[in-house]
């Protein structure tokens, strides 16, 4: 039989720990980054609409806010991309 080829296949190096799981920390739903803010993305699973898993742990910068979300350019093999964020994924950088 066939393996899946899902979104969110071979994501469980993203399980939060036993201490961590539970409430949503509310501050964590509500940051606000500025443009040119250095942010890396660190995935957590507790919350849906994932990035993709190949951008763990990348860092990139804030280019834009559509809604919610953070348009966060980062470098992936030479080429600049865009990608569209949650703040509940992302950390800032200092």
């Amino acid at each position: 039989m066939k393996g899946s080829k899902g979104y969110r296949r071979r994501t469980r190096t993203f399980r939060v720990e036993a201490r961590e799981r539970g409430k949503i920390h509310i501050k964590r739903f509500m940051r606000d980054f500025n443009e040119s803010d250095r942010v890396s993305i660190a995935i957590d699973p507790s919350f849906q609409n994932i990035p993709h898993p190949r951008f763990q742990g990348r860092s990139g910068l804030v280019i834009g806010k559509q809604g919610r979300c953070y348009y966060v350019r980062i470098s992936d093999g030479g080429k600049e991309k865009n990608i569209l964020v949650n703040p509940e994924h992302l950390k800032a950088l200092r």
